[in-house]
């Protein structure tokens, strides 16, 4: 509890609105992403300091691939730039950094500076910031229940063993709790193949600021709502 706030243990995101504030200001696409990175930035090292444990952000979709061939590049050279500098700099607000999703379909060298991030912060003991990158709920549900096929068949477990503690250490957020709440910007009211197994009992807010212009005060608006609501995880 802080300032009268119930703090979730995990808040997952999904940064929405890059591209409506970049057009909105009469500014490149690219733009919208530069500035939604530094909120991000700012937003995690708030989010840190009010106590929250974990932190989950969608930051690329395996469907963002589909986007112009000018703005996937753009984006993979702000991420670039963004593992260099941004993330290096939360890393050392003694966070931790971990990154789910395709990891396969990103090129080697962000690859690698993602491994070097996971490795530098890994004994960081304040909040886990989960980077989704690549990343789709549906295709990691199939990854998982391959895996599952694959200890079947090779004759580690058996079909009476599966249960729903197995399913999630499949998953690729194995050892992360399921989110307490799920903010999305912009004011869609989707959850875009976000997190679909882990936002069974998850409380939604939907706000209506575009990501690049999102506060510790909309944050803190958005706990307080949350701190109001009574989580029955169907029992009533």
């Amino acid at each position: 509890m802080v300032n009268n706030l119930k703090i979730p243990t995990h808040i997952a995101f999904i940064l929405d609105g890059n591209r409506r504030w970049a057009k909105k200001h009469s500014l490149p696409v690219v733009a919208g992403h530069k500035k939604g990175a530094e909120t991000l930035m700012n937003i995690t090292k708030g989010a840190s300091e009010l106590g929250l444990k974990y932190m989950t952000v969608y930051a690329f979709s395996t469907e963002n691939w589909k986007r112009s061939e000018e703005e996937v590049s753009d984006l993979m050279g702000l991420l670039r730039q963004y593992l260099d500098e941004g993330l290096a700099k939360i890393a050392e607000n003694n966070i931790k950094i971990v990154f789910i999703g395709e990891k396969d379909m990103l090129a080697d060298d962000i690859r690698s500076k993602m491994q070097k991030l996971e490795r530098e912060s890994a004994k960081n003991s304040g909040l886990t910031l989960c980077v989704a990158l690549s990343y789709g709920s549906r295709q990691e549900i199939v990854a998982a229940v391959k895996k599952i096929a694959a200890l079947i068949k090779n004759g580690d477990i058996s079909i009476k063993d599966i249960d729903t503690d197995l399913f999630s250490d499949m998953l690729y957020t194995s050892g992360v709790p399921d989110p307490d709440l799920l903010i999305r910007t912009s004011g869609e009211q989707r959850i875009s193949n976000y997190l679909l197994w882990q936002s069974a009992y998850t409380e939604f807010y939907f706000s209506d600021i575009l990501w690049p212009d999102f506060s510790m005060e909309e944050l803190k608006k958005i706990i307080k709502n949350f701190s109001l609501r009574e989580r029955r995880y169907g029992k009533n």
